[in-house]
């Protein structure tokens, strides 16, 4: 597969789905000349979402993250993240009494602006004879919470009582330097879930409910867009590109992430997940 440069596949599309991490920015902030990327697309009239599976934060404050660095384009209105997805979940399937979490504070603003309780799982006592009152246990962020003693709280608490688990990012690992990873919140949920034997309840990418969240999230404003007019742009081919691909919208690997370039090939052949094009990056 021939890598092509950006700007030679983007003029074909209305509208198009950029991940954030690994194709926005990276470990050392903004990708280089990510800006040029928006500025063509604006001179286009082009639209464009940023399709995260980010839960760390609220929309707005996502956003807040773009616009601190010059990008004050990207309003929270740009912002389509798996935590919206989980909130709508906990709003018509949970919908009353306290939820616990693990992640950030500024995570639970999911959970808290459908009206639920939260509490951090570190505030937890296994011994309160009130916990039988937590209805679910939310997976937000991989910050906010020590990483033994919280973990441990958390499978404790779902081997004593049943609630459902909400893992509001799907992702397993995000790239912290050029070549190196760290875990993330899907693979924090596949250990607690072989442990505890219970099955988690996933938003994200690569799954299609995501997809069709933000299919449905850019007709808001009256436009209409088939699917061939729509590219999903991301770094990753086990969650944007696979989740793109089925869903039925083209797709565009670029190596500025978890995908480098010297892999690149390999993995396509590997996995079968077939991106429609393969760029250095998503700067035009």
């Amino acid at each position: 597969m021939d890598i092509i440069p950006f700007k030679e596949i983007v003029d074909k599309y209305k509208v198009v789905f950029f991940d954030a991490f690994g194709v926005l920015k990276n470990y050392k902030g903004l990708i280089p000349d990510i800006e040029k990327t928006f500025d063509y697309l604006r001179e286009k009239n082009i639209e464009f979402y940023i399709l995260t599976n980010d839960a760390s934060r609220s929309p707005e404050e996502l956003a807040q993250s773009y616009i601190d660095k010059g990008l004050d384009f990207i309003t929270a209105e740009k912002i389509i993240s798996s935590g919206m997805l989980a909130r709508e979940y906990l709003k018509y399937k949970v919908n009353h009494g306290t939820v616990a979490y693990l992640g950030t504070e500024a995570s639970a603003h999911y959970v808290e602006t459908v009206g639920l309780k939260t509490i951090s799982i570190r505030d937890i006592d296994l011994e309160d004879e009130n916990n039988h009152l937590i209805n679910a246990l939310v997976m937000l962020d991989d910050e906010g919470f020590d990483w033994k003693d919280d973990i441990n709280k958390a499978i404790n608490l779902l081997r004593r009582f049943n609630m459902p688990v909400i893992v509001a990012n799907t992702d397993s690992a995000y790239p912290v330097s050029k070549e190196e990873v760290a875990i993330a919140v899907g693979s924090l949920a596949d250990m607690m879930e072989f442990v505890v034997r219970k099955t988690f309840i996933r938003f994200g990418k690569p799954d299609a409910q995501m997809f069709n969240f933000a299919f449905q999230h850019v007709h808001k404003n009256g436009s209409i867009y088939d699917k061939n007019e729509i590219l999903m742009v991301g770094d990753s081919l086990n969650t944007d590109i696979i989740g793109g691909n089925k869903f039925g919208i083209d797709t565009a690997l670029v190596l500025t992430g978890n995908t480098l370039p010297k892999n690149a090939l390999i993995q396509i052949e590997s996995s079968g997940i077939i991106p429609n094009y393969m760029c250095d990056s998503a700067v035009v």
